[in-house]
């Protein structure tokens, strides 16, 4: 906790010695480095003008100009188009039209979300050259709540790999180490917010997408519940379990952009809402410790440890065994992947990248009697599931992945597929809120992550759970040496 208490101590007598220097419609141009400040911090030195937007937006910038080479996170970045968005944020909070605690914030997006006359490519040559003329839902709510979008992030081609080293534009570098994947498909918005590149990050999950990245990065990952985010306008994997999810920081900094973008936030003046409603929950959460994984030492290791920090915090602990994913979680996967692509690659075979589409030549041809019928099992699985697994309990903890992060050189030997997603690709098919938290570090110095599920729309419980564990802990306050 040492870290957080210089932290704290910084920012109080960073705000002490400024608040004679204000006006009441100037912000503060302050030396004080707020790269790897929180979401809910930063917010209120802005909504206090005693700190830019334009400056925020300047300091990620600069760092995106130095790292980016080094790190591969960005595909695309908007740096004109963020600083105007800046100013104009600026002149809003100045004169009084402070829109919530996204307002004046610079985060990014999953390069397979739509943005409106800016390149969205999911990470492939088949649409590199692709500009759509609408944005995607969530990238208006965000612009709605006043967050500022640096550009476009590096993703595994259209999210069909859990590496994010098969992209058009290169493989993503985890910033602990170079030599590591980030995870995938989410890997540039997972490395972006780690580096400090941006606030936080929009990511999609189809199989873990936005919690594998998360694990392997040290940062914090949500998939909510089914269709509480809109997938309007993001490019397709398999859209009965596709998910858009914030990558953050902290637990603090999640609930503040679920607030932003879930389907309360089409309701008007919602971005005021208070966040902190997530955290309305039970004092003593009641926990269910998944027993039946083959994990590895390290993770297992570090498993037990979190474990010990729920009963040192009198949470209610017992062990259960997560049911398997019954076959038509594979058969919707494929027919849906297959639907979208068939077409595709009869056309722009050549633009795809090889491995990918050796992993297409492996897909089992699904018939529609087949798919209609997988789609129903699903339905009524996703409709009895809270109740069979959440029985007397409030939330469930696993490992985020079954091993650590592999190196970039056995991930290319491995597969598309090198990073397990047993751990996660249930609760996509279940359509259960899941959101990965940073929980500790293998020997090599590679962060790890603990997986917490709740029941459907649950997200509350998710988050106070989660909430609890980093609030006893630091794991989240460390972050990668950027000085390669």
């Amino acid at each position: 906790m040492k870290n957080l208490s210089r932290r704290v101590f910084m920012r109080n007598s960073s705000l002490t010695a400024i608040a004679l220097m204000l006006s009441k419609n100037s912000f503060a141009q302050l030396p004080t480095d707020y790269t790897y400040f929180s979401i809910a911090e930063v917010s209120e030195l802005i909504r206090l003008k005693k700190v830019s937007p334009v400056e925020l937006v300047r300091t990620c910038l600069k760092r995106i100009e130095l790292l980016n080479p080094k790190l591969n996170a960005f595909i695309t970045v908007t740096g004109d188009i963020a600083l105007k968005e800046a100013k104009l944020a600026e002149k809003e909070i100045a004169n009084g039209k402070w829109k919530g605690p996204l307002h004046g914030i610079p985060i990014a997006l999953k390069d397979n979300i739509d943005t409106a006359g800016i390149k969205t490519t999911a990470g492939s040559g088949v649409y590199k050259d692709r500009i759509p003329t609408e944005d995607a839902e969530v990238t208006t709510l965000l612009r709605n709540a006043g967050a500022i979008s640096l550009g476009k992030l590096n993703m595994h081609e259209f999210a069909y790999g859990t590496t994010s080293i098969v992209s058009y534009f290169g493989s993503v570098q985890n910033p602990w180490n170079r030599d590591y994947i980030a995870g995938g498909s989410s890997g540039g918005s997972a490395v972006a917010v780690a580096a400090g590149l941006c606030y936080a990050a929009m990511g999609t999950d189809t199989g873990g997408s936005a919690r594998l990245p998360p694990a392997c990065c040290g940062v914090t990952g949500l998939k909510a519940t089914y269709d509480l985010i809109s997938i309007r306008g993001i490019i397709p994997l398999v859209k009965s379990m596709d998910h858009a999810c914030p990558i953050c920081r902290t637990v603090e900094d999640t609930a503040i952009m679920l607030n932003a973008i879930s389907a309360q936030a089409l309701q008007p003046n919602n971005c005021k809402t208070d966040y902190r409603k997530y955290f309305n929950s039970t004092q003593n959460p009641r926990i269910g410790i998944v027993q039946n994984l083959k994990i590895s030492d390290s993770v297992y290791t570090s498993f037990k440890a979190a474990i010990a920090t729920f009963r040192s915090l009198n949470c209610k602990m017992s062990e259960l065994e997560l049911p398997l994913t019954p076959q038509s979680m594979v058969t919707v996967f494929n027919a849906e992947v297959e639907a979208f692509h068939k077409p595709l690659i009869q056309q722009y075979k050549e633009l795809y990248d090889p491995v990918t589409i050796e992993r297409f030549n492996g897909i089992k041809e699904v018939n529609s009697i087949e798919y209609i019928n997988a789609r129903n099992e699903m339905h009524e699985n996703r409709r009895t599931i809270s109740d069979q697994l959440f029985k007397g309990l409030d939330v469930i903890i696993l490992p985020t992945t079954l091993t650590p992060p592999l190196t970039i050189a056995d991930a290319k030997v491995k597969g598309p597929r090198a990073l397990a997603v047993d751990c996660t690709i249930p609760f996509n098919y279940y359509g259960l809120p899941a959101i990965s938290i940073p929980c500790g570090f293998t020997n090599e110095g590679l962060p790890l992550g603990l997986q917490i599920v709740g029941p459907k729309f649950g997200e509350n419980k998710v988050l106070v759970v989660a909430n609890k564990f980093q609030k006893a802990t630091n794991w989240h306050l460390r972050h990668p040496d950027t000085s390669y």
